[in-house]
């Protein structure tokens, strides 16, 4: 088994954890709690497995976020509701959303929950070392329904893999905005605009940030990669697979291909039923 098949993997099935970010289900889930929809709920919802943090620890395990637009939510969101509030709320919110996206029937095969148990042992070789979001998350219970079980298990292995992507962009000397700002620019990740809004900054830095990246050769002048900026890209991106192979490597070769064609499947139906609004992804 190689890295390409442990991101094959991790590319089916992270859209399965990240349709929440989306789905109408989590504002009306979170405003019933107390917190206020949009940037709050997302703020405290992924970061209520750490606890009542500050907005330091917000915008530093989410990275990629103006740390202006934090600091408007977090702390002010453990005023309206507690951390545990919140998870249970983002439980229902994940039980919902996927019961609509991928339709009973589908939630009831054997796969879901054959999915989940292999997603778990995958995560079961996780490590906490230097990943804050995983090891807050690989703390809360295990839901016993198979989807929710499988949510859980997918959550865990995208925070962690998150986590050591927040290292590669550390180690290629990339802050928050600048890693924001050089995946765009790929044209294979958010649109630009949804990007800058959608984390905060506003046109002033985002175009001061496509200037020091020209500066520093990553960026041409039309704001394409560079080949430099390419080669940093590719660098990172292949240290971020590395430092998340640990659990595809346990989990093995055999049960990695079966994952990939159960969470393809899964991931197909959601889309095909609205998972993501159009305009957030660049066109393929």
């Amino acid at each position: 088994m190689t890295l390409l098949d442990s991101r094959r993997c991790y590319q089916a099935l992270n859209p399965l954890h990240s349709l929440i970010y989306f789905a109408p289900e989590a504002d009306e889930e979170f405003t019933a709690v107390g917190l206020r929809a949009g940037r709050m709920s997302y703020f405290a919802s992924r970061s209520a497995a750490m606890g009542a943090v500050g907005a330091g620890t917000v915008t530093a395990t989410f990275f990629n976020f103006s740390p202006a637009l934090v600091a408007r939510h977090i702390p002010q969101a453990w005023e309206l509701a507690a951390p545990e509030a919140v998870l249970d709320a983002r439980l229902r919110a994940v039980d919902r959303a996927l019961r609509r996206l991928l339709g009973e029937e589908l939630l009831a095969d054997p796969s879901v929950a054959e999915a989940a148990r292999l997603a778990g042992e995958a995560a079961s070789a996780c490590s906490a070392a230097g990943r804050p979001l995983y090891a807050a998350h690989a703390e809360l219970p295990v839901p016993e329904q198979p989807h929710l079980a499988l949510w859980h298990a997918l959550t865990l292995l995208r925070e962690h893999r998150g986590d050591g992507h927040l290292a590669a962009l550390t180690a290629a000397e990339l802050d928050g905005i600048e890693a924001l700002v050089s995946h765009t620019a790929t044209g294979k990740a958010f649109t630009g605009e949804f990007a800058r809004a959608s984390r905060g900054w506003t046109q002033q830095e985002w175009d001061a940030c496509v200037d020091r990246l020209r500066d520093r050769g990553l960026l041409d002048a039309d704001g394409t990669p560079t080949q430099l900026g390419r080669d940093r890209r590719r660098e990172l991106e292949a240290l971020t697979d590395t430092l998340g192979y640990a659990p595809y490597q346990h989990l093995g070769p055999a049960g990695v291909e079966r994952l990939t064609e159960i969470a393809a499947r899964l991931t197909r139906t959601a889309l095909a039923n609205g998972a993501f609004p159009a305009g957030v992804f660049a066109a393929p």
